[in-house]
Formats: structure tokens, C-alpha cells, sequence
């Protein structure tokens, strides 16, 4: 009984879940007329995504949110990649509550620091830029945690045996540890990802052109009354904004799956 209700649970969860991006899959793919009812002879079309690129310049936002999203995971994993090998196999002064104020950063949510990171931008002459956008996200507590505990399970033999062959740190960490711990860049490059790719609020308040918008706050722009509310064209451009994230975990589910399994993330 038991089982039979965790399955229906889930099942119900499912499609909540399925729900919106079902209606939105609807309305773009069928004229205004029936974006609001279901009628199974309604006639297909692409016109709303053609209509819903040509009002807005989608291609800018693309390019600005691939950037975006690959500035910001190079960054993170280069200092994620630093600070979590510091932290797992280096023995100094005040490593412990060093380590304690990167996991104190964890519970503070990134909002409550919008001010004074504008302030810091604007005082850096970085407004409307997309290196202000991503800047705040460089250092992240989360990777240097999650690379720290994949790091200490390495053995240590495997690195007396490197340094043994006349590997240098450098050439310990590249050819050791890193290899060793790919499950666990996949894992946190897909989390990473994902969340950049769908950031709003920080993009929205530091960018004001065309040139710097990435997907979310263009799409906003875009949706915005002014612009009319066409509820096709505008599903069609949500659609268009997700598409990628959503072909990527269609096509490579089995390994997203994989990768947060052997990363250990639960």
C-alpha cells in the first residue's frame, strides 16, 4: 500500500510538474485562437516563433547568456579546483576556520548581497557589462565544498607515487586529481549551468541594453506589458529561452543521471 501511494505521489508530482511547460509546448505550436483551449484538430504552426524571434533580438541574448554561463563555470572551476585542493591536502594555520567561513557563505543567499555587489560593480565602472553579471559568482562555496570532499577520497598513495616519478604539484593536481574527479565536474558544471543560464534578478538590476541582457531578462523585456500579451508568441519565446537546457538533458539525461550519482550529490 505503502509503495502504491509513493507511486502515485510521484506520479501526481510528475505532472504538476509537466504541466506548465505541456501548456506552454501548446500554445506555441498553434495560432492565438487556440492558446487557450484544447482542441485536437487545431492546426499546427511555427509562425509564433518566427513572429517571437523577429521582435526581439534573441540571437544577442543567446550569445550574451553562452558567455555568461562560460566565463562564470571556467572561473569556478579554476578557483573551485585551487581552493578545494588547498583545503584537502595542504596542512596550514587557520586552514579549519578558513574552510568554516567558505561553508558559512553557504547559508547566506546571494539577494541579500545584490546592493553591495552593485555597489562594487558601479564603483569598479563595470555597470552593464557581462563580466559584472558573472563577477559575483567567480568564487563559489558550494564547488570548493563539494571538490574538497571528492579531493580526500583520493588515495594518498596515488600522489607519493606521482611525486615519486618527479611530478610537480602542478602536474599532481592536472594529471591526478582532477581525472579522478570529473564525475564530480559534470555534476556541479550541470548545476552551475542551469542555474546561470535562468539567474534574473542579479542580470536584470546590472544590465540596461540590449548589448549585455541575457536570455531571462530579455525574455522579460519581451513579455513585458508594452509589448502586448500575445500569450503564443510569448510561450514560444519561453520555449526558445529553455530549449537549449532542455534538448542538452534530452539527449544526455542518462549522463546527467550518472554523473550525479557518482558525485555523490543527494
Amino acid at each position: 500500500m505503502s509503495k502504491k501511494l509513493d507511486t502515485a505521489g510521484a506520479w501526481l508530482l510528475g505532472l504538476l510538474w509537466i504541466l506548465p511547460l505541456a501548456y506552454s509546448a501548446w500554445a506555441a505550436f498553434h495560432p492565438p485562437a487556440y492558446a487557450t483551449r484544447f482542441d485536437l484538430s487545431a492546426p499546427l504552426t511555427l509562425e509564433n516563433f518566427r513572429a517571437a524571434w523577429e521582435a526581439a533580438p534573441f540571437l544577442q541574448y543567446f550569445i550574451n547568456t553562452f558567455l555568461l554561463v562560460t566565463m562564470v563555470l571556467i572561473a569556478q572551476f579554476v578557483l573551485s579546483t585551487l581552493a578545494a585542493y588547498a583545503f584537502a591536502r595542504y596542512a596550514f594555520r587557520g586552514r579549519d576556520l578558513m574552510f568554516m567561513l567558505v561553508l558559512l557563505q553557504l547559508m547566506i543567499m546571494p539577494d541579500v548581497l545584490i546592493v553591495e555587489n552593485y555597489r562594487s560593480m558601479s564603483a569598479l565602472g563595470l555597470r552593464d557589462t557581462i563580466l559584472a553579471m558573472g563577477l559575483p559568482y567567480f568564487a563559489s562555496a558550494f564547488g570548493i565544498f563539494l571538490l574538497r570532499q571528492t579531493f580526500k577520497t583520493v588515495p594518498r598513495e596515488l600522489e607519493d607515487a606521482a611525486f615519486v616519478e618527479g611530478a610537480s604539484r602542478w602536474q599532481v593536481l592536472l594529471k591526478v586529481y582532477v581525472p579522478l574527479a570529473m564525475p564530480t565536474y559534470v555534476a556541479y558544471g550541470l548545476v552551475s549551468v542551469s542555474h546561470h543560464w535562468n539567474n534574473f534578478l542579479w542580470p536584470l538590476i546590472v544590465s540596461s541594453s540590449v548589448e549585455t541582457r541575457p536570455l531571462t531578462v530579455g525574455l522579460q523585456v519581451f513579455a513585458s506589458t508594452d509589448q502586448g500579451i500575445d500569450w503564443s508568441i510569448i510561450t514560444a519565446a519561453t520555449l526558445l529561452s529553455a530549449a537549449p537546457l532542455l534538448i542538452a538533458f534530452l539527449l544526455f539525461q542518462r549522463q546527467f543521471v550518472q554523473s550525479f550519482m557518482r558525485a555523490g550529490i543527494r
